[in-house]
């Protein structure tokens, strides 16, 4: 979307602050955090007490890289409460991911870290754009996912109006949008791209039936071109939205109108990017593996915790003014990189091509299987209406065509699989992209 609005900031005292303040002031919480888990949570005071690290050993900011990492597997072993730092009766919201498998993942909150989580989310609305006289729906899940609940306690804090959607029942959706009015969105890229389809055939027109402006888009990594499908859909300036269960819920970074990566709110958390193999930190600019500290959380604080998240930051002002890093767009994750044949690939890398071919929608699934000891990539991808009741000739063409070019992007031969519309399955969450026969 062209033709950027004047930019806003709800915190300019922290957001904009010179990097060597905000350097000091990281040194002093994380001195501070790093004292309260080590005399509260037995399992990182044992790490500490194994590499020889004592809290007075924290002075500066620096010397986070002398703290233990923290890993998903360690908030499941230590189900439910193993790593909370306050005790049960400071603890005023428990949230957390169901898990596929196993013991779910769960995370308290203070009254405070509620508090502070708001704040973020505020920020990150109001960098879209948003404020008092808007109307946000938020069409993420309720409940122990973070969507839903931090996107409307962040809408609230800045006077805006709440529908409060949660997710599913399309048509409902489009219903309160139109009828209400609502101005901006939150959910999910994938499933705002099937509102954004929906809208369109049902003969509604954005800016006449439908008065979105702006939405905030994370919980699944997106491209760029996806970003370019949704504003010429909604006809909306979409903005990346990044958080997570285990460090904020969202508002952890968020992209202002410029859309030059995602500020890190580094007032409350601290990143670094490692490789992921070494452990070691990795140059600006350089992709590698997010690693999350959170210096002000009170009941349940993360040290150096391992995201598996895929970015790169810089420090380079942005023309909003803000100060903060700023975190690239994610490129996938290293615990869903696919192997194959030796090759490192990712579905963010399939949909950038996918996205920019004409007459296949922006839904599509890998389906990866071992034939005869050698792996095969099957990418399964919906035609639009029109090519699917193009002649075969017409469509054995674009099957070629989309083979060569996720080969000139990834380097491998893949078999395209184009299929009807709407018949891969839709999600109201985060949208499945991969089926590993090889891990069955």
């Amino acid at each position: 979307m062209t033709g950027k609005r004047a930019h806003k900031i709800w915190d300019p005292a922290m957001e904009c602050m010179s990097r060597d303040e905000r350097h000091a002031l990281q040194g002093r919480r994380l001195r501070e955090v790093v004292r309260r888990v080590y005399d509260n949570v037995p399992v990182y005071r044992a790490r500490m007490d194994a590499k020889g690290v004592k809290p007075e050993d924290i002075r500066t900011a620096d010397d986070i890289v002398l703290l233990p990492f923290t890993e998903k597997t360690d908030l499941r072993d230590n189900f439910p409460y193993g790593l909370f730092a306050a005790p049960k009766s400071e603890i005023v919201r428990i949230q957390g991911s169901s898990g596929t498998t196993g013991k779910p993942i769960v995370v308290g909150y203070t009254k405070n870290d509620v508090d502070v989580w708001t704040q973020l989310m505020a920020r990150a609305l109001t960098a879209a754009g948003g404020g008092r006289d808007d109307i946000i729906q938020v069409c993420y899940g309720y409940g122990l996912f973070t969507g839903g609940l931090g996107a409307h306690q962040g809408a609230t804090e800045i006077g805006a109006m709440v529908i409060p959607m949660s997710s599913g029942n399309t048509q409902r959706q489009i219903m309160m949008m139109r009828e209400m009015g609502a101005t901006m969105l939150c959910c999910t890229p994938s499933y705002a791209t099937h509102l954004g389809e929906t809208i369109r055939e049902m003969g509604l027109e954005p800016g006449k039936d439908i008065h979105l402006k702006a939405g905030c888009f994370g919980a699944e990594p997106w491209t760029e071109e996806m970003r370019q499908k949704l504003e010429e859909l909604l006809g909306i300036d979409a903005c990346d939205l990044y958080g997570l269960t285990e460090i904020a819920g969202p508002g952890v970074a968020f992209e202002c109108l410029e859309k030059d990566g995602m500020h890190v709110n580094e007032d409350h958390v601290m990143l670094e990017i490692i490789d992921p193999v070494t452990e070691k930190p990795v140059p600006e600019g350089q992709s590698g593996e997010m690693v999350f500290t959170t210096i002000s959380k009170e009941g349940m604080p993360m040290l150096r915790y391992r995201t598996h998240d895929i970015s790169s930051i810089t420090t380079s002002p942005c023309a909003c003014g803000r100060t903060t890093l700023r975190l690239g767009r994610l490129t996938g994750r290293t615990d869903d990189m696919l192997v194959i044949r030796g090759v490192n690939v990712f579905p963010s890398q399939i949909e950038s091509v996918l996205v920019g071919i004409r007459g296949v929608a922006p839904h599509y699934l890998l389906v990866v299987d071992r034939v005869k000891s050698a792996d095969v990539l099957e990418v399964q991808v919906e035609m639009t209406e029109d090519m699917f009741s193009d002649t075969v000739a017409h469509i054995v063409e674009l099957e070629k065509k989309i083979s060569g070019q996720i080969k000139s992007v990834v380097g491998i031969q893949a078999k395209i699989k184009l299929v009807a519309p709407r018949s891969i399955p839709r999600s109201e969450g985060k949208a499945k992209r991969v089926i590993d026969h090889r891990k069955l």
